[in-house]
C-alpha cells in the first residue's frame, strides 16, 4: 500500500479508537448532573451513592479519552504536515480555544468531582460536576468547529506564496506546500455553514452513548438480581436521556442532511446512491448500490428524499452523474455508513420508547413486577448501538468528503508529509495497534471490575460524607 492509503488507515484507526471515549464522557457527564441534582432536591442517599459510582466510571473513561487523543495531534505533524501548514491559521485558533475553554475547565474541576466528596459541600460538588460536564461539551464544540470548517470552509481566504488569490483559483502542483488558508473573520469560521448542525447531531449522539451505558449496566444488574433498587433507579435516568436523545437525533439529523444537500451535493448523492438528477427522488431504507448499473437496490420511499430536503417532491436533487467523476466520494461506503447510522438510530429510539412504556406501567418501581427478561437482555447489549452509530456517522462525514481534505481547496492526496515512507507508517501502525489493544483490554478489565464490585462495594458504607452531614436527608 502507498503512503496515502496507509496514512489514512492509521489516522482512521487512531481517531476511531479515541472516539469510543469522548461521547461516553459527554453523555455520562449529563447523567451525573441529573443524578446530583436529584440528590440536592430530595436528599435521598440513593442518588448520592449513584453519583459516586458513576463518577468513578466517568473518571476511567475520561483518562482513556485524554491518553488516546494526544496521538492525533502528533499525527497532524508527522503524517499530514502539508495539510497542517495549509490549515494552521484556522486550526490553531480552534484548538487553542479548545484547550483554554474546554480542557482547562474540565480538568480543573475534575479533581473536585473525583476526590471532593469528603472535602467540599454538596452544592460546590454539584457545581464542579456541572463544570466538568460543560467542559466536555465545550471540547466537542471546538473540535466540531475545526472539522466542519474542513467540510464547508468560510471566513477565510487562500494565499499562495504570500499572495491572495480568488475563490475560483485552481491550485497547481507547484503551489502545494506554499499555500495556506488565512482567517478573515473568526466568527464566520466558528459558525461556518455546517458547524452548528453537525455539533448538535454529534452532541445528541454523545448523550445517547452515555444513556445506553447506564441502561446497559442497570440491565445487567437486574438480570443478575443484584443492586435492584440502584439499578431500577439508574435505568430511569438512562431511559429519560435516551428518549430525549432519540427525538433530538431525528431533528438534528434531518437538519444536518439538509445542510449536506446545500453544501456538499456529491456527499448526499453518494449517501443515497443517486445517479440521475431529477425531482421526486426516492429515499432508500437500506440496500446495495449497483455501481456498474448506476442504480440502488432495496426498498425505497417514492419522492421522500426530495420532500425531506425541500418540503416538496418537485425539488430536484443533484446526482453523481452531474458531478465530475474524480470528485465522487466512495459511493458504496457512504451509502452503507449512512444507512447503518440511521438504522441503529431507529433501533435505539425503539428501545428507549419500550423502556419508557415499561416505566409508565410501573415496572421500574421497587414494588413493581420487574422488567421482562427480553428487555433486560436487549438493554445490556444496547451499549454497543450508539458506539457503532457514532463511528458510522464519523466515517460517513470523512469518507463522504473525499477526495477533499479541505472541501474545494486541498485534496487528501495533497496534504501528506513529503518525507514519509510507507514502511515507516506501517511500523507505527502496527505499534499503535498493539498499544491500543492493550489499552482497550485494560479499559475493559477496569470497567468490568468496577461493575462487578457494584455500587455497594464502591462505597465503604451508605453513610453520607463527613462534610455533608449537616445536609441531612429530608424526613
Amino acid at each position: 500500500m502507498d503512503v496515502e492509503v496507509l496514512s489514512r488507515i492509521q489516522f482512521a484507526f487512531t481517531a476511531a479508537f479515541h472516539y469510543i471515549f469522548p461521547p461516553l464522557s459527554i453523555g455520562l457527564g449529563v447523567i451525573l448532573v441529573m443524578m446530583e441534582a436529584a440528590w440536592l432536591k430530595t436528599r435521598n442517599p440513593l442518588f448520592h451513592n449513584m453519583s459516586r459510582f458513576w463518577t468513578r466510571v466517568f473518571g476511567l473513561i475520561f483518562g482513556l479519552g485524554v491518553a488516546t487523543g494526544i496521538v492525533l495531534e502528533f499525527e497532524f505533524g508527522t503524517n499530514w504536515s502539508t495539510y497542517s501548514r495549509f490549515v494552521g491559521d484556522i486550526f490553531g485558533s480552534a484548538l487553542a480555544a479548545e484547550g483554554i475553554f474546554a480542557f482547562f475547565l474540565e480538568s480543573g474541576f475534575l479533581a473536585i468531582l473525583l476526590f471532593g466528596w469528603n472535602k467540599v459541600g454538596p452544592r460546590l460538588h454539584f457545581f464542579a460536576t456541572c463544570m466538568v460536564a460543560l467542559g466536555a461539551h465545550f471540547s466537542a464544540v471546538w473540535i466540531i468547529v475545526a472539522n466542519s470548517w474542513q467540510q464547508t470552509p468560510a471566513g477565510s481566504h487562500l494565499e499562495v506564496n504570500g499572495r491572495i488569490v480568488g475563490e475560483n483559483y485552481i491550485m497547481q502542483p507547484g503551489d502545494i506546500g506554499n499555500a495556506r488558508m488565512v482567517i478573515d473573520n473568526f466568527w464566520e469560521v466558528v459558525f461556518n455553514p455546517s458547524s452548528m448542525d453537525r455539533l448538535a447531531h454529534t452532541i445528541v449522539g454523545a448523550w445517547l452513548a452515555g444513556a445506553f451505558l447506564v441502561l446497559s449496566v442497570s440491565g445487567y444488574y437486574l438480570l443478575r438480581k443484584r443492586h435492584v433498587i440502584f439499578a431500577r433507579t439508574s435505568m430511569k435516568f438512562g431511559i429519560a436521556l435516551a428518549v430525549l436523545g432519540s427525538v433530538l437525533a431525528v431533528v438534528t439529523g434531518h437538519e444536518s442532511a439538509v445542510g449536506v444537500a446545500a453544501n456538499q451535493p456529491s456527499k448526499l448523492a453518494a449517501m443515497e446512491g443517486h445517479f440521475e438528477t431529477s425531482s421526486n427522488v426516492p429515499l432508500s431504507l437500506f440496500g446495495f448500490v449497483d455501481m456498474a448499473g448506476e442504480r440502488t437496490l432495496g426498498p425505497r420511499m417514492p419522492g421522500m428524499l426530495s420532500f425531506m430536503i425541500a418540503g416538496t417532491t418537485e425539488h430536484e436533487v443533484t446526482a453523481l452523474n452531474d458531478i465530475p467523476e474524480d470528485l465522487h466520494p466512495p459511493v458504496q461506503a457512504s451509502f452503507q455508513f449512512f444507512h447503518l447510522m440511521v438504522g441503529l438510530g431507529m433501533l435505539m429510539a425503539a428501545i428507549a420508547v419500550w423502556g419508557a412504556i415499561l416505566w409508565k406501567m410501573g415496572r421500574l418501581q421497587p414494588e413493581g413486577k420487574g422488567l421482562p427478561r427480553i428487555f433486560l437482555v436487549v438493554a445490556t447489549f444496547s451499549v454497543l448501538l450508539p458506539q457503532i452509530a457514532n463511528q458510522a456517522g464519523w466515517f460517513l462525514a470523512e469518507v463522504g468528503r473525499q477526495p477533499w481534505i479541505v472541501w474545494g481547496y486541498l485534496r487528501t492526496s495533497e496534504g501528506l508529509s513529503v518525507v514519509l515512507r510507507s514502511g515507516e507508517i506501517l511500523t507505527s501502525l502496527i505499534g499503535f495497534g498493539l498499544i491500543y489493544l492493550l489499552l482497550f483490554i485494560l479499559f475493559l478489565f477496569l470497567l468490568h471490575r468496577k461493575i462487578q464490585h457494584g455500587p455497594e462495594a464502591e462505597e465503604e458504607s451508605h453513610e453520607l460524607p463527613v462534610a455533608w452531614i449537616k445536609h441531612e436527608p429530608a424526613q
